[in-house]
């Protein structure tokens, strides 16, 4: 039997991760073939949508890296990456795809051999999980579906926001001399990740045919009062329409985003 041999996804920082590969391939430090390298100007920049995109492509694993804390090249580009990595991993938990299929590391241009166990580790970490189930000829549809809720889930201003904004409302006072706890912020962000990862899944399904609230909790699997609460958000920013009612129920359509 061929032993499964992941495909990895590397997205490398140009100041200092995507250095330390180079220096790791001048020094032949040997590490398995399985990683596709992405060079960006810094992993800041690796937006989370384009992450899932990955995933939902079939890759087994992605692998953002950059620099070392404090050592950042735009200062705090690296603190954004992992802030949008720790979003990132609750959206996927969400999905049904294991958190473990990405994964933060630092490493600094003269860190060859570092980057060389960090990419063996991975490599045999994903062996252990096994294949992506997005990656065969015939993914499975119902992850698929919430991997692509997740993708839409994460342009969302609401996460944009709350990620660009940890540092501020967890490190910083208000005005009032008030402060969110990392604990609360926490909470937060589970709360949003989940809320807007379901809106996501209702305006996807909406997309292909109308729907009324028993038929969406049914197929979500969720109370038809929480179906109804997103199904009232949605409407007010535009997303949602009001199809046509049969019956005495009335069936919704999702609406062009504006």
């Amino acid at each position: 039997m061929v032993e499964f041999e992941p495909k990895i996804i590397g997205f490398l920082c140009n100041w200092c991760s995507y250095a330390g590969a180079d220096l790791a391939g001048v020094s032949r430090i040997q590490y398995p073939p399985n990683i596709r390298v992405i060079r960006v100007m810094c992993s800041g920049r690796v937006d989370p949508v384009i992450v899932l995109e990955m995933f939902a492509n079939g890759a087994d694993g992605v692998m953002v890296m950059g620099c070392h804390p404090g050592e950042c090249h735009y200062l705090e580009g690296n603190l954004y990456a992992e802030w949008r990595i720790k979003m990132l991993k609750k959206l996927m938990a969400c999905a049904g795809l294991e958190p473990e299929r990405l994964r933060l590391e630092w490493v600094s241009a003269a860190e060859g051999s570092r980057f060389a166990n960090m990419v063996k580790d991975f490599t045999n970490q994903l062996k252990g999980l096994g294949p992506s189930p997005l990656a065969s000829e015939k993914p499975d549809e119902t992850i698929l579906a919430s991997i692509r809720a997740a993708e839409r889930a994460a342009g969302t201003s609401r996460l944009r926001t709350l990620v660009g904004r940890e540092k501020e409302l967890a490190e910083e006072e208000n005005v009032y001399g008030e402060k969110v706890t990392q604990e609360e912020f926490d909470k937060l962000m589970d709360e949003s990740v989940k809320e807007e990862h379901l809106r996501s899944r209702i305006y996807l399904l909406t997309k292909d045919k109308s729907m009324s609230v028993k038929e969406l909790a049914k197929h979500l699997s969720v109370d038809t009062r929480v179906v109804l609460r997103h199904i009232v958000v949605l409407r007010r920013k535009g997303l949602l329409a009001m199809d046509r009612i049969e019956g005495i129920s009335p069936l919704y359509v999702a609406l062009e985003a504006r």
